[in-house]
């Protein structure tokens, strides 16, 4: 995994396009729609990085709970676990959770 994948580097990175490297179909790409930060409280341990990103996908294709290779312009290749939450009339939408020491 690419040592940038931070809240702040998502953030710089939304509403643009990442690659899905998977033998699908057709290609398919993903769109950053929101990063989330998680505010820690008072009694949790210091020091993680913390977020969830959600991306938006096609309505056609439907991709299960399982670790992807994406690719970006900014930030290169990576791994990451992404996981379907809620469809609506524009496609699928995924999340993936980051929960690290920084």
């Amino acid at each position: 995994m690419t040592a940038t994948l931070t809240e702040a580097s998502f953030i710089q990175q939304l509403n643009t396009k990442f690659r899905v490297l998977v033998d699908a179909p057709r290609p398919i790409e993903l769109e950053l729609v929101e990063v989330k930060g998680w505010r820690g409280q008072a009694e949790e341990q210091r020091g993680m990085e913390r977020f969830s990103v959600f991306f938006k996908g096609p309505g056609d294709i439907l991709m299960p709970q399982h670790t992807y290779t994406l690719e970006h312009e900014q930030l290169g290749t990576f791994d990451i676990f992404l996981v379907p939450t809620t469809p609506d009339e524009s496609g699928f939408r995924y999340e993936a959770v980051f929960n690290y020491f920084k």
